[in-house]
């Protein structure tokens, strides 16, 4: 009895869970940190190839933006997006008398990708300048074509502030081929009575 009490236990023993070996192991491992370091790696090149030509602040102010975001996201396991290519799609201007905000769109109207007079880091006045609205624009672009490989646009232009002008014209700079351009800015057709003319 006491012998075949020890075979059950044996059989027992050997019946259990399969075992992983231990090189199955350290590939599974190696394989997620692969994972992570192309993750941190792609995310570096981004920073790194977006911030080309850029004044040294703004380099800064992104950079600072980023890893603030970097501290609030919780980590989880990304799943692999597949590359969405876009060649053709929007860009939408709109500049008012105290920023600029410039969006780029596919042909459906989802954004690629966006930036703002706030987000490369002006303040007050300058949010509404010429140079804010050149600076975003290259920041928009950059990372359009980088991620989507973007090259034309129909640029929509919405207000009547100074940075509309020159956000169209850095579209062209950084290589955008922009095929139409129409003014979207809502016309009053003797509707609401306007504000009286503001006294300085």
């Amino acid at each position: 009895m006491a012998e075949e009490k020890k075979q059950q236990e044996e059989e027992v023993t050997t019946v259990a869970a399969p075992e992983i070996s231990e090189d199955d192991a350290l590939e599974a491992e190696s394989l997620e940190d692969e994972d992570e370091d192309d993750d941190v790696e792609e995310s570096v090149t981004q920073i790194m190839s977006a911030d080309e030509e850029l004044p040294e602040e703004i380099k800064q102010k992104l950079e600072k933006n980023k890893q603030a975001r970097a501290k609030k996201k919780l980590v989880k396991k990304k799943k692999r997006k597949v590359a969405k290519t876009v060649k053709s799609g929007k860009a939408f201007i709109n500049a008012t008398y105290n920023n600029t905000i410039l969006s780029l769109a596919d042909n459906n109207g989802d954004i690629i990708s966006w930036a703002s007079a706030g987000l490369a880091g002006f303040k007050g006045a300058k949010k509404a300048t010429p140079y804010a609205a050149q600076i975003i624009t290259k920041i928009a672009v950059q990372k359009a074509k980088e991620e989507y490989g973007l090259e034309e646009v129909k640029v929509f232009v919405s207000g009547v502030g100074t940075g509309r002008e020159a956000a169209i014209r850095a579209l062209n700079a950084n290589g955008l081929n922009i095929t139409a351009i129409k003014d979207v800015t809502p016309i009053p057709h003797n509707g609401c009575r306007p504000k009286k003319p503001r006294r300085v």
